[in-house]
């Protein structure tokens, strides 16, 4: 089997286990047990508005978080509010899902635009080494290819075209 046939077999499912919205620049996230996703805006109240449409909704692997927990030697849970991510994801690699769309619940479809580097706020919100703690296991950005409501349990997984 090539490596083109080994990026598009994907079965694992994982599951939404954080949601969180930014409601203004440099404010807490609101944490949220569900939210609307709308293929304009991204996250339905979250201000991030980008120019591109490429940073929609932000999501990050919970299984990261824990790496960066135990890289900065900390003894209580890291909250996902410090990272600035919309959403927490267990159980799949989110970084397979760069060669083909991601489908939470039963409606919304995204797909990969990049990776979600780290920024200065990391050595702020998580103290020295934060950011370099966060550097390649900052999450992945995606832009919304089809919109619906998403709630936490949900599944997330690969999917191969919205339809």
């Amino acid at each position: 089997m090539g490596i083109l046939e080994m990026k598009k077999k994907l079965p694992q499912v994982g599951r939404l286990s954080w949601i969180g919205l930014r409601p203004k620049r440099r404010e807490a996230l609101e944490v949220l047990t569900e939210v609307e996703i709308d293929v304009s805006v991204g996250m339905v109240g979250d201000h991030y508005r980008g120019k591109s449409g490429k940073r929609q909704v932000t999501l990050i692997q919970g299984e990261h978080i824990d790496a960066v927990e135990k890289m900065l030697h900390r003894i209580t849970p890291i909250d996902p509010g410090l990272l600035r991510r919309n959403l927490v994801v267990y159980g799949v690699n989110l970084y397979a899902f760069k060669d083909q769309p991601l489908q939470i619940g039963a409606e919304v479809i995204l797909e990969v635009t990049g990776e979600c580097h780290p920024c200065s706020r990391m050595e702020e919100n998580l103290g020295p080494g934060g950011y370099n703690a966060m550097r390649h296991h900052g999450g992945i950005t995606t832009r919304v290819l089809r919109g619906g409501k998403i709630k936490l349990g949900d599944p997330v997984k690969a999917v191969e075209s919205p339809s």
